[in-house]
């Protein structure tokens, strides 16, 4: 089970999730209360074990833009969870390890979601950051060969039936683990990756399982 935490803010914030065991850490560039700049997030990537996965969130941004930040930032991966086109999102890729394109639950282009050539689909409530929970029957519309991950209103206390039901490759969390916006809050954030784990014991094994080592680039 590959655990991402999302809109991290802080290096207090990104170490505690890292030796709370999670996989991967998520940075938001969108217009958002967890919003942050390039220069910061890189003061913090810096510092992190080579391992991690670390995410540059956008939404709508030129391609071009997303690979000039995600550089400045010492990102290795791209979520994008705009209305991306797939040639936008292939573009991306072509100059990036690892994407991850995001959907809200119920569009009608989860079903072409393949046409973007991502690495990963992310399916998230139509009001991302909000946490609210989606149908999860509606990951139905995911092609059957993608890694999967789910989000929206994910929390200590669904995630284990989330996993459960939609035997996803991924779980991505953000405002369930948080005191406030932007803040994470210890205790829930290693209630739900204990949970996560517990629901899901095969853990997600880092670079070995994805088409590249982080460090050999």
């Amino acid at each position: 089970m590959f655990i991402k935490i999302c809109g991290i803010t802080s290096e207090e914030d990104a170490l505690l999730a890292v030796a709370l065991g999670a996989d991967s850490l998520g940075f938001v560039f969108a217009p958002s209360p967890r919003q942050m700049a390039a220069p910061r997030v890189f003061d913090i990537t810096r510092r992190l074990p080579p391992e991690v996965m670390t995410v540059g969130v956008f939404r709508d941004e030129h391609p071009d833009r997303v690979v000039d930040v995600m550089r400045a930032a010492g990102l290795h991966a791209a979520q994008l969870h705009g209305h991306e086109l797939p040639s936008a999102t292939r573009a991306v890729r072509a100059h990036t390890r690892f994407v991850i394109k995001a959907f809200a639950a119920g569009s009608d282009d989860v079903v072409h979601a393949a046409d973007h050539g991502a690495d990963a689909i992310l399916l998230d409530s139509a009001s991302p950051g909000s946490g609210t929970v989606f149908d999860w029957s509606l990951v139905s519309d995911v092609p059957v060969d993608a890694r999967l991950l789910i989000a929206g209103g994910l929390t200590a206390d669904n995630v284990a039936t989330a996993i459960a039901r939609v035997n996803p490759w991924g779980v991505d969390v953000a405002s369930g683990v948080e005191r406030e916006p932007g803040r994470k809050d210890p205790v829930k954030l290693q209630r739900f990756i204990e949970a996560a784990r517990a629901a899901a014991p095969v853990p997600y094994l880092g670079p070995d399982e994805l088409p590249y080592d982080w460090e050999d680039e």
